[in-house]
């Protein structure tokens, strides 16, 4: 399997944390070059066993025509891959963690752990899987070498040359690509001066004879993703926004000219069935095999196992530095050697996988976590090219949907190869992304995020321009006013019922004073606001608007508050401790009826939540006369479809003269009632002579958990006597909302 990322490290001479610290991230002295820093360890990861072991297998059972269509449609693939993370790499500078830092910055922490800590892990388990590989390749030479023992010491091998640092390690590797140049211009010379190798008698086929060109592509496709080996040392790198995509794309095209020619040498050099039937066709073609092929298939499994040891431990260290991994983890001995804690534990992971004898089925889920990294970062940079922040300017751009298209690629191929195996994985992830979440971890960077929100949020209020709001899509978009959020908790927690996770919530504080007084702390209020909602569970918007009085404030906020067809409905505001101030309240109505926003006067009770213990009622006393009724049926209907109201029944009373208008007023609320489809009960009282209507109402809703009543808007001057009106009428009543309908559709929303 040669998908295995080489090195994923690096980042700014000083990394961000998690929450706000600097990490300082190894530089590694003067810096590496384009060519040792990105070019050698992506090409020696690209010209790898694959190429070596199973590429004449693929030619001899798909034929010449078809393999260089699964070639070019794979390297397609992993060129927008190289694209996409150039793209990233020439907007900023990639930090600690290649691939794990780009994802992470762009989708959000829960996304980029998701993601990161598998790919720790996948890098860990592939210093085994190319140690084991490196081990059963000695044996052609050295039969009868234990495996097991000399994976160990392999391992053990490349993680002591990791320690040495990774300068020395990739000097180490350009020998390495000297011996797979030499074993190509082998396989030419073999091709031109020997004769045709023909299939000895009785050969057993190394792929299945029943794999069409999908199975064939699968088997294929692993030997070109070390596309984003260079990414992972950026940190190391001289100039990391030039040697990236000069490095990266320059290897990725490296690769795909000489696995375009190899096929045509092999066609050259064996038949079709020496090809099918012998995975190591280039010792039989090239001369002097040992000595000039093995090497360089030697040198390509030892260069992916270093790579693997110097990406694991960065990646590790990117985590640390993040808090998703213990803190210790990011600590560098010095800049030269890099993370040593993390070396050390993905040393002993490696060393623990020897262990584990068979490891197919590991090397079979480290190519899909792999995948899912491609995957990941070219839809980071689709998103961030579709959220057009004024931040992204890449040196280098690739069209958004050709980096989809990319990421989509992966994900399918994904599923040729194994689809169980992919869904593992991605169950794995998903599974990590909610542990993550939850812990609310946040970083202080902005990501591609809230710009891909933001782009469709503008989208979306387009097309809702076009369709204007009729009686049928009406909601609510609620704005509770408060002095102080703490003090309104239920009233929020109401609005949120009557939005029923349907419409918009905003709190708003009313701060009266002076915008220019420098005491008022506007920040820190919404800070706290922010703090009280998300501990109540309220999903709710908190603001803080300095006003010099209440009545020009409450109408002002309530006039501004919201955007371009999303402006707040319904006000909400909480009973006052003084009747001057309901009074004011009330002048203030007059003014929001002009500009259509209904009023909602809440006075409430306790938590808002009614106990279980017994049945619990809403009562809507209906009237009529100032077509009130239907809002409050509608917000009654919104308050039962809450989970904490379900059990609630709704009942609809009306006060009646005589036993004429009650059968008149039962039929009417009978037929409403059909009509408006919600479930009510109805109740017609006859009221006596001398019992005022008030009287009944207090009666009869003693016991009722919530109250809707009309309101009515007084006339200038009796603001005052009509607030105490409705505080005599409220008295013992548990919670009551006096609602004033103001809709542009009064009468028609039910």
């Amino acid at each position: 399997m040669e998908d295995q990322t080489a090195t994923e490290g690096g980042g700014d001479a000083r990394a961000r944390s998690g929450d706000g610290g600097d990490v300082p991230a190894d530089r590694g002295g003067a810096g590496l070059g384009t060519f040792l820093g990105v070019y050698l360890p992506t090409i020696l990861t690209i010209l790898g066993v694959m190429m070596y072991l199973r590429l004449g297998a693929v030619v001899g059972h798909a034929g010449l025509g078809k393999t260089i269509g699964i070639i070019l449609l794979a390297n397609a693939i992993t060129l927008i891959t190289a694209f996409s993370f150039s793209a990233v790499a020439t907007n900023i500078r990639v930090g600690v963690g290649g691939a794990y830092y780009i994802i992470s910055r762009s989708l959000g922490l829960e996304t980029g752990g998701a993601i990161g800590l598998p790919l720790f892990l996948s890098q860990a388990f592939s210093v085994t899987l190319y140690a084991y590989g490196l081990a059963e390749a000695a044996t052609l030479l050295w039969p009868g070498l234990p495996v097991e023992p000399a994976a160990f010491v392999i391992v053990l091998a490349v993680a002591a040359l990791a320690y040495a640092g990774p300068h020395l390690a990739l000097r180490a590797q350009v020998p390495l690509l000297v011996f797979i140049g030499v074993s190509l211009v082998a396989l030419l010379v073999g091709v031109v001066t020997t004769d045709r190798v023909t299939a000895a008698a009785g050969g057993e086929p190394i792929l299945d004879a029943s794999l069409g060109f999908w199975g064939t592509f699968a088997v294929f496709f692993p030997a070109v993703t070390g596309v984003m080996a260079g990414l992972g040392l950026s940190g190391d790198l001289k100039d990391p926004g030039r040697a990236i995509p000069v490095g990266a794309i320059t290897a990725t095209l490296t690769g795909l000219v000489i696995y375009m020619i190899v096929p045509l040498l092999l066609v050259g050099g064996a038949d079709a069935e020496a090809l099918r039937n012998d995975s190591l066709i280039w010792t039989k073609v090239a001369p002097l095999c040992a000595w000039l092929v093995f090497p360089g298939l030697i040198g390509a499994i030892f260069s992916s196992a270093v790579g693997s040891i110097l990406g694991a431990p960065r990646t590790l260290q990117a985590l640390a530095i993040d808090r998703i991994a213990p803190a210790f983890l990011a600590r560098a001995e010095n800049e030269a050697r890099g993370p040593v804690f993390g070396l050390l534990v993905s040393t002993a992971i490696a060393l623990g996988a020897v262990f584990l004898g068979d490891l197919n089925h590991v090397a079979l889920l480290v190519t899909m976590f792999f995948l899912t990294v491609y995957g990941s970062v070219n839809i980071v940079a689709a998103l961030e090219t579709v959220a057009g922040d004024p931040s992204w300017r890449p040196k280098l751009r690739i069209p958004w949907p050709v980096s989809l298209l990319g990421g989509l690629a992966c994900v399918g191929v994904m599923f040729l190869i194994h689809p169980v195996a992919a869904v593992a994985a991605i169950v794995a992830e998903v599974l990590l992304f909610v542990v993550l979440a939850r812990r609310e971890r946040r970083g202080d960077w902005g990501d591609a995020r809230r710009g891909a929100y933001e782009a469709l949020i503008r989208w979306s209020l387009i097309k809702l321009r076009r369709h204007p709001m009729q009686a049928r899509s009406w909601r609510p978009h609620v704005l509770v006013f408060a002095g102080n959020v703490e003090d309104r908790v239920t009233e929020v927690r109401f609005g949120n019922w009557f939005a029923r996770q349907r419409g918009v919530v905003t709190v708003c504080e009313l701060v009266i004073g002076d915008l220019t007084d420098d005491t008022i702390d506007l920040r820190g209020r919404k800070r706290r606001a922010e703090d009280v909602l998300r501990r109540a569970g309220l999903v709710a918007f908190p603001e803080v608007a300095v006003v010099r009085n209440v009545i020009h404030g409450l109408a002002d906020v309530a006039q501004a508050n919201g955007i371009a067809g999303m402006e707040s409905n319904v006000i909400v505001i909480g009973w006052p401790e003084h009747m001057d101030r309901l009074a004011e309240i009330l002048v203030v109505t007059r003014r929001l009826e002009r500009v259509h926003k209904s009023i909602v006067i809440a006075r409430v009770s306790g938590s808002g939540i009614p106990a279980r213990s017994r049945r619990t009622e809403i009562h809507v006393w209906w009237g009529g006369l100032q077509r009130n009724g239907d809002l409050m049926l509608l917000l009654a209907h919104m308050l039962q479809s809450s989970p904490e109201w379900r059990h609630a029944t709704i009942k609809v009373l009306s006060v009646v003269r005589d036993e004429t208008e009650r059968a008149e007023a039962e039929a009417s609320l009978a037929h409403l009632i059909d009509e408006i489809r919600i479930d009510a009960e109805t109740r017609l009282l006859l009221r006596a002579r001398e019992t005022p209507i008030a009287d009944i109402i207090r009666y009869e809703s003693r016991d009722a958990a919530a109250v809707f009543l009309g309101l009515q808007v007084p006339e200038s001057g009796v603001e005052l006597a009509y607030a105490e009106r409705l505080d005599r009428l409220a008295e013992g009543l548990p919670t009551v909302f006096f609602v004033k309908n103001s809709s542009l559709f009064v009468g028609e929303l039910v």
